[in-house]
């Protein structure tokens, strides 16, 4: 499905967004240094029920600063979702943020409730909510001082092995690998992996820390629709510990997702369709 294709302009910056399909509103909020275009598949499989809005995070692809970047500020960005969901005109609206995309999402439904009817929260990097969180930080820090000694191709290796990630299309859900890719990438994940690419020096330079550094508002949030989602493949993983740590918190529940952080990706048709029970259940 061919999207509907829009910017917003919010204090500071325009914010790129598509549109998908018909129904109540779901918002999809990308993690790290991704953009809406890593949607594409999971909004196809929804937008028979939703009006799905994917948009590039303000420093991301299409979502460009009126002058120099900015460090990523989590109340900015929570704030331009709520402009986002006001400016569609459609009431609260269902939110679903991945990663620090989740990140952005607490900081929505904390800061601006009336705009979220319920949010998915997946995988969020919640390390500051560990009873220890200083092993996961000096892990950023790490990856941080990598990406300013070492420049972004080190350190987004250091990041995709670490974490076992796929560095891109064409590699597996395993992980990195040295041979070459396991199936052609279409043009448009091909274009999609062009654009996401070039958001890493941004993200290493001014978004790693903030996002890892940012504590949700459990106050705020508690007694909220939140729904914790995490990877089955993440379970035992640092980024299970963290999840948990919110939904307990929060005492909210947990949602077993497919695949891993980036689930999203190799099962696109299983994760709208959890997503899916998931809000209804919220």
């Amino acid at each position: 499905m061919t999207p509907q294709t829009s910017t917003l302009k919010v204090p500071g910056a325009s914010l790129y967004y598509e549109m998908r399909g018909s129904g109540p509103v779901l918002l999809i909020i990308p993690g790290g240094p991704q953009d809406a275009g890593v949607f594409a598949d999971v909004a196809g499989y929804l937008a028979d029920r939703y009006t799905v809005v994917a948009y590039d995070p303000r420093g991301n692809s299409r979502s460009t600063f009126d002058g120099e970047p900015q460090e990523q500020d989590l109340d900015v960005h929570g704030d331009d979702a709520a402009r986002l969901i006001e400016a569609l005109g459609a009431g609260p609206a269902y939110v679903f943020g991945t990663s620090g995309g989740a990140q952005i999402g607490l900081n929505l439904a904390a800061r601006h409730p009336g705009r979220v009817r319920a949010l998915v929260a997946h995988e969020p990097p919640s390390m500051m909510l560990l009873d220890d969180p200083s092993p996961s930080l000096a892990g950023m820090r790490d990856l941080h001082d990598t990406y300013r000694s070492q420049g972004v191709e080190a350190a987004m290796q250091k990041f995709f092995s670490e974490n076992s990630l796929s560095e891109g299309p064409g590699q597996d859900e395993a992980g990195p690998q040295d041979g070459p890719p396991s199936f052609e990438p279409s043009p448009e994940e091909a274009e999609t992996f062009a654009r996401v690419s070039g958001n890493f020096e941004y993200w290493l330079a001014h978004g790693v820390m903030p996002l890892s550094l940012y504590r949700p508002d459990i106050e705020a949030l508690r007694g909220r629709p939140v729904v914790v989602g995490i990877g089955e493949e993440s379970i035992g993983q640092p980024i299970d510990g963290m999840g948990k740590a919110l939904a307990d918190r929060l005492g909210s529940k947990r949602a077993a997702f497919p695949g891993d952080h980036m689930g999203f990706a190799p099962y696109p048709d299983r994760f709208a369709e959890t997503l899916h029970l998931t809000l209804r259940g919220a």
